[in-house]
């Protein structure tokens, strides 16, 4: 329990300290070698996510930056079309869209 414990405060600790896309890449490298060496088939999902998608994942140490408002306002958008059962006319949903999210 306290590996898997060590494991996860690891990674949490990656995306907190790291200040370089350098840094950021072995420290990673490092933390996929020790859930191999472990042996926790939890985490193989998690580490073979991060080997497959490592360059995406370097960008956020470039300036801390993600996508989550973004997202955030898709799922409004969503919300706010299944709110009204979809959309017949596009031009007025899109002025609805801007004149309550803008």
């Amino acid at each position: 329990m306290k590996t898997a414990f060590d494991l996860v405060q690891g990674l949490r600790n990656i995306f907190n300290t790291a200040k370089t896309i350098q840094v950021a890449y072995t420290k990673l490298a490092h933390w996929h070698k020790d859930v191999e060496n472990t042996g926790f088939r939890a985490f193989n999902t998690i580490a073979n996510t991060i080997a497959i998608n490592y360059r995406s994942i370097l960008n956020y140490f470039i300036n801390r930056s993600t996508n989550a408002s973004a997202e955030s306002f898709n799922a409004k958008i969503k919300a706010f079309r299944a709110q009204f059962r979809g959309v017949k006319n596009v031009e007025f949903f899109l002025f609805r869209l801007t004149t309550i999210f803008a």
